[in-house]
């Protein structure tokens, strides 16, 4: 028989998060996400708590752990969405369709009883947070920002009466063609001249910071309104990202575009690969995993794509060509030998034509799911 419990005391929130480190403890794909930062979920601090409701709930048999889900009242999406959902998330169970209805009952009750009319996931608080289900490229390393799953939890969650509601789809990028990539190179010197636009500056990765965060942010907020499971960015999200650039940020791995205004009007952002690093550790950061991380972020083998935006009214006049010039700049420093694109919305064709440019292959598939609740 399977029981299901909110998470209250210390001991189940431990077993919260150590859930899926066992469950996974040999799985060559799967990264776990640094321990101290799911620790934070359960704090009175946590970032999110102004825009959130939460609960979290434990399945168990014969008194073992066999799954574990979240619920996430993302009152800043309702609001702007005007809708009244509820997000699954973190959700990891054992091969059984008992455990998994039994903790998505939870999960429904918990809907019902806040007034909400349907759920969604898996979706985090933020598109800060790992999101989608793994629905292709289970034989893949994840990437840092990513949640690794086995193949049956598309099985078990549809069987718990949920339909697909978008899909990301994710590739790897090899550097083009030499021909490809100087076409590419003289495409955004036209575009930067033609626009009069010039590449943001900075003597380190601080005064980047200093100089353009509130434009990036302007711009994150315009150019993410409109995408599916984005919130507008609180200040506690800023710090948080702000403390995560300086980090593991290096300045060869941001392109920042300005117009003649200063403005920022488009950037790309991307990171040297952790997702090895952490993985020795489940997570944790030990002297040997700060090492690892440390020879990670200083010769990346492999980068990930992250932050890519676009003021709306450059939309249309060919300002990717100078993401994509960079991004070719970065795959041929002798050292790295590919990029992630990490999640990518199926139909957002702008982005995904601009990785035509380059070898790409298509090599992962996450979903989002929805149930409309009586």
């Amino acid at each position: 028989m399977v029981t299901v419990k909110e998470v209250r005391t210390k001991a189940e929130q431990r077993a919260f998060l150590h859930f899926p480190l066992e469950m996974y403890r040999d799985n060559p794909y799967f990264v776990p996400p640094l321990y101290g930062d799911e620790k934070k979920l359960f704090s009175k601090d946590f970032i999110y708590n102004d825009t959130c409701e939460t609960d979290y709930w434990l399945a168990y048999r014969d008194g073992k752990v066999v799954g574990r889900i979240m619920a996430i009242i993302q009152k800043a999406s309702n609001e702007k969405n005007n809708e009244k959902r509820v997000r699954f998330d973190r959700f990891d169970a054992i091969d059984d369709p008992a455990v998994a209805k039994a903790l998505f009952s939870a999960v429904e009750r918990f809907a019902r009883d806040h007034g909400m009319n349907a759920v969604c996931g898996p979706l985090g608080f933020s598109d800060l947070e790992r999101e989608g289900l793994l629905v292709e490229g289970f034989d893949q390393l994840s990437t840092f920002e990513e949640q690794y799953n086995a193949e049956y939890y598309g099985k078990l969650i549809e069987g718990c009466g949920y339909a697909k509601e978008v899909d990301w789809v994710e590739s790897k990028l090899y550097a083009p063609a030499p021909e490809t990539a100087a076409k590419l190179k003289k495409l955004s010197d036209q575009v930067l001249k033609k626009y009069n636009l010039r590449i943001g500056e900075a003597k380190n990765v601080n005064d980047f910071i200093n100089r353009y965060q509130q434009g990036l942010f302007d711009l994150l907020d315009v150019a993410y309104e409109g995408l599916y499971g984005t919130v507008p960015f609180t200040p506690g999200m800023k710090k948080m990202m702000i403390d995560n650039f300086r980090l593991i940020i290096d300045l060869e791995h941001v392109v920042c575009i300005l117009n003649e205004h200063d403005k920022v009007v488009c950037f790309g952002v991307s990171f040297p690969s952790i997702a090895k690093a952490v993985q020795k550790s489940r997570g944790h950061l030990t002297p040997a995993a700060l090492l690892r991380l440390l020879k990670a972020i200083k010769k990346p083998k492999v980068i990930d794509l992250g932050l890519i935006a676009v003021a709306p009214e450059y939309v249309n006049t060919g300002i990717p060509a100078v993401i994509a010039a960079a991004l070719c700049d970065m795959l041929s420093d002798g050292v790295t030998e590919y990029a992630e694109t990490n999640l990518n919305l199926e139909d957002n064709m702008q982005i995904r034509n601009l990785w035509k440019r380059f070898n790409a292959v298509r090599h992962k598939r996450r979903r989002a799911y929805l149930k409309e609740l009586d």
